[in-house]
């Protein structure tokens, strides 16, 4: 693993918001108060009730999904991110917004104390979080840590089949280019973000990690959650697999020819 994975991957995503405040649907949250985020829409019927919830949303980026979740009616919502720039965004936007809500800047392991010891009645992670962090039994101790007895996790994620292919190759072949289960960091060099944007990433350079399906629940297991629900999808947020995939309404994204093939993404719930 590279050892400096953390300062990588903290300016990588420092360099992604002035990119994504404009590239996000911002305008709609400004101007229609029941606007909810994309991510969260689909959400929504796995999702249920979070009214009168205590809520943290571990790597919560600028907070577009974290303050969705209190329009919904959460009691409180808490967000956690690594980069100062997201923490900063996401706190301007809820003052803009008028939505009380909390931002911490921490790395996601060290959230339990960042949050001072505080529990919650559900732990919300949106997509494409856990390729971020290199322990997937780590970050299970984490969420367990933070909820409450009888509390719930929520996660909907890329799928690691998904991470583990490339189309990387001038003659449009999808190939299984990367690990599917947990080892080293992968290096990667994109000069922009997952959203149609101007201009170029001052800081381009990531480190991804993926987690097999069963790594996950193992790891779940072992930190005395239940899994509740599991669901995979032939969809996922992003064009992930360029001209390959297609746009099938509501921001999601799947392949063109027999999507059934690829598992694009999934959703996980746990108690604890």
């Amino acid at each position: 693993m590279t050892d400096d994975y953390l300062a990588i991957n903290r300016a990588n995503w420092d360099s992604r918001v002035p990119h994504h405040l404009t590239a996000y649907d911002l305008d709609k949250f400004r101007t229609d108060p029941t606007f909810i985020s994309g991510v969260v829409t689909f959400d929504l019927p796995r999702l249920g009730s979070v009214e009168g919830l205590d809520i943290v949303h571990l790597q919560c980026h600028i907070g577009t999904d974290t303050l969705s979740l209190k329009r919904l009616g959460a009691k409180s919502v808490t967000g956690v991110d690594f980069s100062p720039r997201a923490v900063e965004a996401a706190r301007a936007l809820a003052t803009e917004f008028d939505l009380p809500a909390s931002f911490i800047e921490s790395d996601v392991y060290d959230a339990p104390v960042a949050l001072e010891g505080s529990t919650y009645d559900m732990v919300y992670t949106g997509i494409g979080a856990l390729c971020w962090i290199p322990d997937i039994a780590r970050w299970a101790q984490v969420v367990a840590a933070l909820l409450r007895p009888g509390g719930r996790l929520f996660i909907r994620e890329g799928h690691p089949m998904l991470w583990a292919l490339s189309d990387a190759y001038p003659d449009g072949t999808v190939r299984l280019e990367y690990p599917y289960f947990e080892s080293a960091g992968i290096e990667f060099h994109d000069e922009t973000s997952y959203v149609e944007h101007t201009g170029t990433l001052d800081s381009p350079d990531s480190v991804n990690f993926n987690h097999g399906l069963g790594e996950i629940f193992t790891a779940l297991q072992s930190a005395g959650l239940t899994l509740t629900h599991f669901e995979e999808h032939q969809s996922v947020p992003y064009c992930a697999l360029g001209e390959l995939m297609e746009e099938i309404g509501g921001g999601e994204w799947r392949l063109k020819e027999k999507p059934e093939r690829l598992p694009a993404s999934y959703t996980l719930q746990a108690t604890k």
